[in-house]
């Protein structure tokens, strides 16, 4: 594994570096990534040799997000054919890396397919390898059009239920373009919203404990030119108290077949809190992450993460004396346990549309989320 990172540009300004990028130097082909867990200090890219690499960077949330997370496990496979690896064994690790995220399980098993169909009809390793590039590469191509088709119809669907323009909108964790092969989910309604002249304000959940909110969706949204406010996750009822919330907007990982989001934790109580003050709660999420093998919210695998996440504050470049095994600035004693589920589960009857790139789902129902994609399984067949 001969990982190296690859400091970008100038440090003073933002660069328009892609969440990830299929690259083929002399030396062999590489899978080049945004380090996110150096966001905002720095914009640093990571490179990829391999699948164990690969599988680094997701658990170390380098790279993260439902649909980027696809993308990449589609690559990883195409990188393990590429440089002779064992396919098989690469996917396996792949799949598993982050167990909530049904679009990574997705995204491999498109590369890992289209590899062997070619190595059973040509039994070429070279020809198989390509075909696994090519899905990765289609599968990269058809998020960027559903990042464009949700954005329009999240924002059509936030006119149509608060007509009159001026939304204040409350999202949580990231959904922009680092966690898409374009704009992203959520936050590219709300960013189609700023640039119609419809977004009064974009509030930023800091997303506790790693703090992708303040960390990643301020920086883009400050990028946009977004008019943004940062709150801690706690101040969001007291935000709905006083009534300065329209419509909270959020992404998911994985969307059962009853209509359950899973998504970044902290999210139910979000949900809660726009039911009891009357505030829609929109789901915007690709086909791709919603998984019919998975019946009901219950049957959700929940990631717990390692509880040094909660007992330490690690922040970019930040000096670090005397710290523990995360890396981090000690916030507890030594030896307190921590609770640290990665998502929540949110139920259906808490979620007012789930909006994806072939149509919006409201109310929130099994039935209507099975029709939806069997409506979309058929214009792809045809």
């Amino acid at each position: 594994m001969a990982d190296q990172y690859v400091q970008s540009g100038e440090d003073s300004k933002p660069t328009e570096i892609p969440a990830i990028r299929w690259d083929e130097p002399p030396e062999g082909p590489v899978l080049v990534l945004l380090d996110q867990t150096r966001l905002p200090a720095e914009e640093v890219e990571l490179v990829c040799t391999d699948a164990s690499a690969l599988v680094e960077a997701i658990r170390s949330l380098a790279v993260r997000g439902a649909p980027l997370l696809g993308i990449a496990g589609a690559y990883g496979v195409a990188l393990a054919a590429a440089r002779g690896f064992d396919v098989e064994e690469a996917a396996a690790v792949l799949a598993g890396a982050r167990p909530t995220a049904v679009n990574l399980a997705v995204g491999v098993r498109r590369a890992e397919a289209a590899y062997r169909a070619e190595l059973g009809n040509s039994g070429d390793q070279q020809l198989a390898a390509g075909a696994a590039l090519a899905a990765a590469r289609k599968l990269h191509a058809e998020d960027a059009a559903a990042s464009a088709a949700m954005a329009e119809r999240g924002l059509a669907l936030l006119d149509e239920l608060l007509p009159g323009g001026g939304h204040r909108v409350l999202t949580h964790c990231n959904t922009g373009s680092l966690v898409s092969g374009s704009e992203g989910t959520a936050f590219a309604v709300a960013l189609a919203a700023h640039r119609a002249g419809r977004l009064r304000r974009l509030w930023v959940d800091e997303t506790r404990p790693l703090l992708q909110g303040a960390r990643l969706t301020a920086y883009e949204a400050a990028r946009s030119g977004m008019a943004y406010t940062l709150l801690t996750d706690n101040a969001a009822g007291s935000l709905f108290a006083a009534g300065e919330v329209d419509a909270v907007l959020i992404g998911a990982d994985r969307i059962a077949a009853d209509g359950s989001v899973a998504n970044k934790v902290g999210s139910y109580p979000l949900a809660v809190l726009a039911r009891y003050h009357h505030v829609p709660f929109i789901v915007v999420a690709p086909l791709t992450t919603v998984d019919p093998d998975t019946p009901d919210g219950a049957s959700i695998e929940v990631e717990q993460r390692a509880g040094h996440e909660v007992t330490e504050i690690a922040a970019p470049q930040a000096p670090v004396v005397g710290a523990e095994a995360g890396g981090g600035i000690p916030v507890a004693p030594l030896g307190t346990q921590a609770y640290n589920p990665a998502f929540d589960v949110t139920p259906p009857e808490l979620v007012t549309a789930i909006v994806t790139e072939e149509g919006v789902v409201s109310p929130v129902t099994a039935e209507a989320l099975a029709e939806l994609c069997a409506r979309s399984r058929e214009v792809t067949i045809s």
